[in-house]
């Protein structure tokens, strides 16, 4: 097996420069045949059309981003939360995706209670299992960084999301990306759980750079930070983890400014030297 096909690419990456389509073309230049495109994406171009895309050229698509926010504020928030993530779990199906990549949400409105919170998550995930396992789509949980707890995801650690899945049963399992649990402790014993779990879903590269200007958007290349990228893969490969490791970088100052043949180059220039 080669290396790039143990390469996958988030269209996040060349979002400064692609849609959907220029995307997959950048790709396939590149001899790249795993994408992972954002629902943001894949609306601007048609669900019909990224899907014929999709097949016509035989890729892979290793996640559809995104489904979860399901915090909300009243029983209607919560409830109109669970049907859009109904409609990405057929949009996944559409792309014959390998997950939906689920980022939880924060506290609604002006909560301060992080606990009830997270009980949402679990409730709005169980809400929407019967439909995820009709469909035969798996759903990975993607815990974020501590940083994120307020405002994109309250779970936050590699743990916490196996205890939710441990909870809800087949269907649920867990992204792991790098850059929201390379400081955890735990983490080498989580991934290990995660692997006897037969949990493992996803796996999500980049680097935290030092220092990091934005807590979004400043996503490092491979290579340019101070996560351990071998290490981690070794980990997630014990745990039993074959599949593309997908590279996912938000970086609006510096490589969303790069054309995105450049931006593609690199990471496979990187992906085949230091992960």
């Amino acid at each position: 097996m080669s290396l790039k096909s143990r390469l996958s690419i988030n269209l996040a990456t060349t979002r400064g420069s692609w849609g959907f389509k220029d995307a997959v073309e950048g790709c396939l230049r590149h001899d790249i045949t795993a994408i992972a495109p954002w629902r943001d994406q894949i609306a601007e171009i048609g669900l019909s059309e990224a899907a014929r895309i999709v097949k016509e050229n035989d890729l892979q698509v290793t996640g559809l981003c995104r489904g979860g926010m399901f915090p909300a504020e009243n029983k209607a928030g919560l409830q109109a939360n669970i049907d859009d993530n109904k409609r990405a779990i057929d949009e996944a199906v559409a792309l014959n995706a390998d997950c939906l990549v689920l980022v939880v949400g924060g506290l609604p409105g002006f909560s301060k209670d992080i606990v009830e919170a997270r009980k949402m998550v679990t409730d709005g995930i169980a809400a929407i299992l019967p439909h995820a396992r009709e469909n035969n789509m798996p759903l990975a949980i993607e815990p974020l960084h501590p940083m994120y707890a307020a405002d994109r995801a309250c779970v936050n650690t590699l743990g916490q999301a196996l205890d939710i899945c441990v909870e809800l049963g087949s269907g649920v399992g867990v992204a792991i990306d790098v850059y929201h649990v390379w400081w955890d402790p735990q983490l080498e014993e989580q991934i290990a759980r995660a692997g006897q779990m037969d949990a493992i879903l996803a796996h999500h590269i980049c680097d935290w750079l030092v220092p990091t200007q934005d807590m979004l958007l400043d996503r490092g290349m491979m290579g340019d930070g101070v996560i351990d990228l071998p290490a981690i893969r070794q980990m997630i490969e014990r745990a039993g983890f074959q599949g593309p490791q997908e590279v996912e970088i938000f970086s609006r100052d510096n490589w969303w400014k790069k054309p995105g043949d450049e931006v593609l180059q690199t990471c496979v220039e990187r992906f085949e030297t230091v992960c």
